[in-house]
């Protein structure tokens, strides 16, 4: 997750309809586990998401751009904030919108492989099609965008097996691509994240959580890249 937009939607980024039907999603691929080491996770959204479901029981957090390192609870259990690490035991690794940031993403993926264990699952998620390219991507500075194709190339050469792939948030995707592309020459001041009225925020919500059920046969379209796979 990149802080730059998380701070612009501060608070109501726990009831954003973007990012908590991205973590039901999550969630609907992970089932449970034991511990979650979350790459690139800015404020814990996932981490401390997945702790408050029960899903997992405890989680560590990395990213570059925290100016400390602390530890934390939530709903009772362990979440740890740190710039980096060497090695961890967690079961399942965490990579939401991370490797677009990164000049060289089979390097940045291959690295985190190598702090986890053999068997060890990884989850994946990443902007789709860099026909979408726009002031929203320059803001956050991206470096690509992906296709499905494109991120299974990344995680093969990472050397990792990929055990699922599919596009998210196609629903909605032919209204989010026509407003993208109609923004696209705005300046690269912002993220499009903002906070959205109630009752439009809950319908996008419901479209998106109805989505989950058949996400999986989804090869052809949507605004994110999902891949699920083992080291």
């Amino acid at each position: 997750m990149d802080l730059k937009e998380e701070a612009g939607l501060g608070e109501a980024i726990n009831r954003h309809w973007y990012y908590t039907s991205k973590a039901k999603m999550a969630a609907a691929h992970i089932g449970r586990c034991r511990s979650v080491l979350d790459i690139g996770a800015g404020s814990g959204f996932f981490s401390r998401w997945l702790l408050r479901n029960k899903l997992a029981e405890r989680a560590a957090c990395i990213d570059t751009g925290y100016p400390n390192e602390w530890d934390d609870r939530e709903a009772g259990r362990e979440i740890v904030f740190r710039r980096s690490i060497v090695s961890s035991d967690a079961d399942l690794v965490l990579m939401m919108d991370v490797l677009e940031h990164v000049d060289d993403d089979v390097k940045l993926l291959r690295e985190c492989l190598d702090m986890v264990q053999p068997g060890a699952r990884v989850l994946i998620t990443v902007p789709a099609f860099q026909f979408l390219w726009s002031a929203h991507d320059e803001f956050l500075e991206h470096r690509r965008r992906y296709t499905l194709p494109q991120l299974r190339g990344t995680v093969e050469k990472a050397g990792a097996h990929v055990t699922s792939g599919h596009y998210y948030y196609g629903a909605i995707f032919p209204l989010a691509a026509g407003v993208r592309l109609f923004q696209r020459r705005r300046k690269p001041d912002s993220s499009d994240m903002r906070q959205t009225n109630p009752a439009l925020n809950a319908a996008l919500e419901a479209i998106c959580k109805a989505e989950i059920a058949i996400m999986r046969w989804n090869k052809v379209a949507g605004l994110s890249v999902v891949m699920t796979c083992r080291k």
